[in-house]
């Protein structure tokens, strides 16, 4: 398994045969544990490629707050303390819970920020899961009514030991949304930015939509779909991400909440909308939800739209995409 798998394959068509002084400016670098890359049209290249340079300070600055796998980050400070105090926390993150939290809600835990109480114990690198007796301890902290925010004081608090929060289902949505919002506001009309499985379109390709490709469960280099996209984010979770093979079972990292172990009936979930934070929590949901739970809850939330590929490999679409 490669160590960074994409969920989408941006056909950046545009790309092909530039002239050597050319306006597109693209660069990828490896964080938030995955492929991160900026692309973007500018009509003076200096300016342009420090723009590029600040889009991807801004991937550090997130991956500095919200990361659980760095020892020092904002995150890891709440998982280590909230359950003895209040602990304060930037706005941006703050703003992050909530969103989070609202979409828990929205999904009656379907989406779970605290399903790392039990997924920390899984190492799919190594290819070790726990056994049913540690997930069932580390279940009595999955609930996401244990986290506490009190917007006055910007503090977050756990309701008992044992919680844990990771963001790992919404923060890269969050990362893209964000860079494409410092682009927008330096004037640039045409972008992309993309991390792992989660893109942020900026307006169309010059003329033309840029088309993400929606990669098949098992076989990296070939899709099952195109869609062309203006102006969106498109956000994939897929079972192929990360995991490993045990017995014949296969253990992904997108876990049940109610279980505690790897979600079953879906292998990918794509979600099509206005803001790349809640495609990449809804990509989450959706999976976790399946197919047909997933299906009405997109139907329930205007400019939204999904493409499911169910675990027999069949694709299903949600009412907005069947009608075009």
């Amino acid at each position: 398994m490669q160590q960074f798998c994409c969920s989408l394959i941006v056909c950046l068509l545009s790309l092909v045969h530039l002239p050597a002084q050319a306006e597109w400016l693209r660069e990828s670098q490896d964080k938030m544990g995955t492929r991160v890359t900026i692309t973007l049209w500018h009509e003076d290249e200096k300016q342009g490629a420090e723009l590029v340079r600040q889009g991807m300070a801004e991937f550090d600055r997130i991956e500095q707050a919200m990361s659980t796998y760095i020892d020092d980050t904002e995150l890891s400070e709440v998982n280590r303390h909230a359950a003895e105090r209040p602990v304060a926390v930037s706005a941006d993150l703050f703003g992050l819970l909530q969103t989070a939290l609202k979409l828990s809600r929205l999904t009656d835990g379907g989406f779970d920020i605290t399903y790392d109480s039990v997924g920390y114990l899984y190492d799919y690198r190594e290819s070790q899961r726990p056994d049913d007796q540690a997930i069932a301890t580390g279940l009595a902290a999955v609930n996401y009514r244990l986290v506490v925010l009190d917007p006055a004081n910007s503090t977050v608090r756990f309701k008992q030991p044992g919680v844990r929060v990771n963001l790992g289902g919404i923060a890269k949505g969050h990362s893209v949304e964000q860079v494409i919002s410092l682009l927008r506001n330096a004037g640039v009309q045409y972008a992309s930015a993309t991390a792992g499985g989660d893109t942020r379109i900026l307006g169309d390709r010059r003329g033309v939509p840029w088309v993400i490709g929606i990669r098949h469960p098992d076989r990296d280099d070939e899709v099952v779909t195109r869609l062309p996209v203006i102006d969106e984010a498109v956000s994939t979770s897929g079972d192929y991400e990360r995991f490993f093979i045990e017995d014949g079972e296969r253990y992904h990292h997108i876990l049940n909440p109610a279980s505690g172990k790897p979600t079953k009936g879906v292998r990918s979930v794509t979600i099509l909308g206005p803001d790349g934070t809640l495609t990449d929590g809804l990509s989450t949901s959706v999976f976790v939800l399946g197919v047909e739970q997933g299906l009405d809850l997109i139907a329930g939330m205007p400019g939204y739209e999904a493409v499911i590929i169910g675990a027999d490999g069949r694709m299903f679409y949600s009412d907005g995409l069947l009608a075009q």
